[in-house]
């Protein structure tokens, strides 16, 4: 099997820096192995804060580790969103906030993204989708599954939204370091102290650290406003007691330490994607926007297809593994598919091959 479809480096080669690794078998070896703290250890909520101070977040009103950004993103959710209110996401987007809200009895309301302007969020769409039960708008920058990093002007707009409509906006940022062709990453959080941005991250991709599950999430705005919020918040935090707690003393080496590895992983990365890119060029009916960051692109294929079935039929007869666009989300009327660019530049070549013959047939 040639598996383009999971976002984990760690089967790729890649491997996390060793002074992380370092920092949390010291913590384990001297027995800080009991619960942590409901918030998370003061070392790696300090180093949280500063980090995002440094970067123009704030300002910042609550900090709180997670067992992944997705125990963030849910204990975020179920503290702010009740049954029959909704929250905007981004289609494409990652399927986790549709889950969870799923799961809330809340209404999921997808904005578009401007495939023919490089998976720019469309703002006139948001617009049009809040209402008096809109509770907030998330964006995932960069972008999974498309790549695609947000210009500043759409993100602008998109604060000047939230703080007109009293929204959270939730800024998933956990790809913000895997920057490719001299892209720029804006925090969402940086743009106006007036907004209620809810900035998140984590080591899983940046540091190359899935398997820890540790994700944080910082509030920032007028503490007045979110002052309620964070009370719900703390109340889901206590119920499930803490976050792993050894692995949290790799947070502060990760934000202060050495960076190494991402000089090391960023032309990889690039020299994959351009990979993909020229042999996706080449087969017709395919089109892809270059991705700009993280390490995912989301093919469109310009056929009367069922995206799933084409999937399936891809991987039965060529071995060559992807995931369905629909799973992300798409336009009406479009098929698109998700890979992931973490392969070696040999095998994602064999794979785009085998997706080649396989449109030819």
């Amino acid at each position: 099997m040639l598996y383009l479809n999971i976002g984990d480096p760690n089967p790729f080669g890649f491997r996390p820096p060793e002074h992380i690794l370092e920092a949390v078998f010291e913590a384990m070896r001297t027995n800080r192995n009991g619960y942590a703290p409901s918030d998370g250890i003061e070392e790696a909520v300090a180093a949280i804060n500063r980090d995002m101070t440094s970067r123009g977040i704030g300002p910042i009103v609550h900090t709180w580790v997670g067992s992944g950004c997705s125990e963030v993103i849910d204990m975020a959710l179920s503290a702010l969103v009740n049954p029959g209110e909704n929250v905007l996401t981004p289609s494409p987007g990652y399927p986790l906030y549709t889950a969870l809200l799923a799961k809330l009895g809340a209404d999921n309301r997808a904005y578009h993204l401007d495939e023919a302007n490089g998976w720019q969020p469309d703002v006139e769409d948001i617009a049009s989708l809040i209402d008096e039960r809109t509770r907030a708008i998330v964006v995932i920058n960069p972008n999974n599954p498309t790549g695609s990093v947000a210009n500043v002007e759409r993100l602008r707009k998109i604060v000047d939204l939230a703080i007109e409509h009293n929204l959270v906006i939730f800024a998933d940022e956990i790809y913000d370091r895997l920057l490719f062709d001299g892209a720029q990453h804006v925090p969402l959080g940086s743009l106006d102290p007036r907004a209620c941005v809810l900035s998140l991250c984590g080591l899983s991709k940046n540091w190359v650290l899935p398997g820890f599950r540790i994700g944080w999430g910082a509030l920032s705005g007028p503490e007045e406003l979110l002052r309620g919020y964070v009370h719900a918040i703390q109340q889901l935090g206590r119920a499930r007691l803490s976050a792993n707690h050894p692995e949290q003393y790799g947070i502060a080496p990760a934000l202060e330490g050495p960076q190494d590895h991402l000089a090391e992983m960023i032309p990889q990365l690039v020299a994959r994607r351009d990979a993909a890119m020229a042999k996706l060029a080449s087969i017709p009916d395919i089109t892809c926007v270059v991705p700009q960051g993280a390490f995912y692109a989301f093919p469109r294929i310009h056929r009367p297809v069922d995206d799933a079935a084409w999937c399936r039929d891809l991987m039965r007869e060529t071995s060559v593994v992807t995931v369905p666009g629909s799973g992300f989300g798409q336009r009406e009327s479009t098929q698109h598919f998700r890979i992931v660019l973490l392969p070696d530049v040999a095998t994602i070549e064999e794979a785009c091959d085998g997706i080649a013959r396989f449109m030819a047939k």
